[in-house]
């Protein structure tokens, strides 16, 4: 094994990518929940039909933004390797970090796509930026009343799975900072400069 020196700093592409779907993630979230409440409420006469499905085309239209960005993100992870881990390590700490990488990429495009799915035979179009005529198209899906509540199941339970995975991602990336004092967190930080580490190969 031989020790050599590595950049611990992600690219500026890769940085940008990441805080901004992972502020996407967690505002689709809490409108999604909104969502649920405005849906009742405008059935109940509360509040516009109108401003209602403006919220609906917003939700989706972020949604897929999200799987545009996060496809980028995965190719240009492809293509511009993240920096290597800290050698100070535990194997169990390594396996779990790439685990929770590769888990967020799951979520990250097969929840927009279970929610693109869902929609695909709605009486509605989805119109995108809420551009009257540039709808979302829909794809290939059976016209089941039992898949369209699977898939709504699931893209309900991605969005806790979206939440357990931010709070161990964070969680880990504090300890890194506070206890660890390994630099891991300040990497993905923009207008950071981190200095080389040594890493172990």
């Amino acid at each position: 094994m031989t020790t050599a020196t590595a950049s611990s700093r992600y690219t500026t592409v890769a940085i940008i990518l990441h805080w901004l779907i992972a502020a996407m993630l967690i505002s689709l979230i809490f409108v999604g929940w909104w969502m649920e409440d405005l849906g009742a409420a405008a059935r109940a006469g509360e509040v516009s039909f109108d401003f209602t499905r403006g919220v609906y085309n917003w939700h989706k239209t972020a949604g897929i933004l999200v799987l545009v960005l996060s496809l980028v993100r995965l190719g240009w992870r492809l293509t511009h390797p993240a920096p290597a881990l800290p050698s100070g390590m535990k194997p169990w700490e390594a396996f779990a970090a790439k685990a929770i990488h590769k888990l967020f990429y799951v979520v990250m495009i097969g929840l927009p796509l279970i929610g693109w799915l869902m929609v695909s035979n709605s009486s509605l179009p989805t119109r995108l930026f809420n551009i009257e005529g540039f709808n979302l198209p829909g794809l290939p899906v059976p016209d089941s009343e039992f898949l369209h509540e699977a898939l709504e199941s699931a893209h309900g339970a991605g969005a806790w799975v979206i939440i357990v995975l931010l709070a161990l991602h964070a969680g880990a990336a504090l300890k890194h900072h506070i206890i660890e004092r390994d630099g891991v967190l300040t990497r993905m930080l923009p207008f950071v400069n981190v200095p080389k580490q040594n890493v172990e190969d």
